[in-house]
């Protein structure tokens, strides 16, 4: 009976130090994100109503506003996920574009954060692309080179699970700026959002200067040599639907708690802007504990498994935060904080699964058509997943303002809106979410790429690339050498 044979880079998980170069850059990239889908709409609405226009009706504008920068944004991630499968560089594959991105992004976030007198709904618009340009070249090129780095279905959770780590550091750290500074930046006031903006453009070349010095690549997985058309498309599509659609809705669910964060627990839940800030430390913070956490139950049940199981409970989590009573009026120390702050880490570590483990099964999917194709799809299936999410951001957003403007809320900073728009919000804040979640949850019902099948997947693959090599030694030897994949 044959051994079985390990592919070499696979013989040793990744070294920590490299983990953790590489994850840096999730540091600013979840801080931009966090400033980008949290505050800044609220600062666009804020901004146009100081500059005459209607409150509901600049609410309204800005969510069309922001769902027209992702629309834009997401028609950018497959002709990005073209270019970099082609690209071929000393430095390889995936440095060139995380590069190539810091110039979109530092000009991007100045010019979108420090409007000044410019500030208009075309201006936020043509601004916030160019951003988002930026940011899809690094997130799209850390995403697909992640494979590269952790080659097993084991090792694949323990490296999502550090650029979600790090993650969470950036946006801790950001919602810690009113503890770090004394309250001198409070992100969530229009004030101090130039401020955090001058932050990011420091954060995002160290970043990513210490991912593409310090990150060492394994070696490449040998693939014929190839040319992408519209049949790759559909092909990758057939492979992943059923992952993209869970993608879409698990993305969808804690998505759209996104608009409505600060006015939740602002207007409806009583908490003053810097206990705001603070309360999302604790739901973003529980990523760092829930992160390895879900990567050992996903390699005792499954990834798919797990999934569910986290569904499960942020519906009860979610469900929690509606029974925490208001913070009453009055009291210097909020009786309410503890009980809530408990809340936000609950449902913050349920949904620290969604995106660690969704990425990792994509990262399965792409062994299993290497397998069968010979062809490394790496950057196009990952587009997919990362375009789902662009495109569950743009719908909650779209939605949700407009919707909230329709009931009469007003968004603009020191607004006194009516008891049934409140009341609105609060049920939109909390149901919507946990009905989308056990969508997403209910999609991976029947998914077969289990940890057993892909060690299958990961031996043959040993045994063609162990061959392959031989081969490159001794040249091709018999009348099979002509079904060897061309290099």
């Amino acid at each position: 009976m044959t051994a079985p044979i390990s592919h070499p880079a696979a013989a040793k998980p990744y070294p920590l130090p490299g983990l953790i170069a590489f994850s840096t850059v999730g540091v600013p990239l979840a801080a931009m994100l966090l400033v980008f889908g949290l505050w800044m709409p609220r600062y666009y609405i804020t901004l146009l109503h100081k500059g005459g226009m209607k409150a509901v009706a600049a609410t309204a504008l800005v969510g069309l506003a922001f769902a027209a920068v992702r629309g834009l944004d997401i028609c950018i991630d497959p002709l990005i996920a073209l270019a970099m499968d082609r690209t071929k560089t000393p430095i390889g594959r995936y440095r060139p574009w995380m590069i190539l991105g810091l110039p979109f992004l530092i000009i991007g976030i100045h010019q979108v954060l420090v409007p000044g007198a410019n500030a208009s709904i075309p201006w936020l618009v043509g601004w916030a692309v160019f951003a988002y340009l930026g940011y899809s070249m690094l997130t799209l090129g850390q995403t697909a080179w992640s494979p590269r780095l952790a080659p097993t279905y084991a090792e694949r959770p323990r490296l999502f699970g550090w650029t979600q780590g790090l993650a969470v550091i950036g946006s801790v750290g950001l919602l810690a700026l009113p503890i770090l500074t004394k309250h001198a930046i409070v992100p969530s006031t229009a004030k101090d959002l130039p401020k955090v903006a001058l932050i990011l453009m420091v954060a995002f070349p160290v970043a990513v200067a210490i991912c593409t010095l310090f990150t060492r690549e394994r070696q490449a997985p040998r693939v014929a040599k190839q040319k992408f058309s519209r049949g790759d498309y559909r092909y990758a599509a057939g492979r992943v639907w059923k992952i993209v659609l869970a993608d879409l809705v698990l993305t969808l669910g804690p998505g759209t708690t996104g608009p409505m964060y600060v006015y939740f627990f602002h207007e409806a839940k009583g908490f003053n802007e810097a206990d705001v800030s603070y309360l999302l430390i604790y739901y973003i913070g529980a990523g760092l504990i829930g992160a390895p956490i879900w990567g050992r139950l996903a390699r005792r049940f499954g990834k798919h498994r797990t999934i569910q199981i986290a569904c499960v409970f942020y519906a009860i989590t979610q469900t929690i935060l509606m029974a925490i009573p208001h913070v009453p009026k009055g009291y210097t120390f909020n009786p309410s904080g503890i009980p809530t702050a408990l809340g936000m880490f609950s449902v913050g570590f349920c949904a620290s699964s969604f995106i660690l483990l969704i990425r990792s099964m994509v990262a399965d999917v792409i062994d299993e058509v290497r397998l069968e194709t010979g062809r490394d799809l790496t950057t196009l299936l990952f587009s997919m997943v990362t375009t789902t999410t662009k495109i569950g951001q743009a719908i909650t957003i779209a939605i949700v303002l407009p919707t909230l403007a329709f009931f009469g809320f007003e968004g603009q900073e020191g607004a006194h809106n009516t008891p049934h728009a409140i009341f609105v919000l609060e049920m939109m804040y909390v149901f919507v979410p946990i009905i989308l979640v056990w969508f997403g949850g209910a999609m991976l019902f029947g998914y077969k790429l289990d940890a057993k099948r892909h060690a299958e997947i990961a031996q043959a693959l040993a045994e063609r690339d162990y061959a392959g090599a031989e081969e490159t030694l001794t040249g091709p030897i018999g009348p099979e050498a002509a079904s060897v994949p061309a290099q």
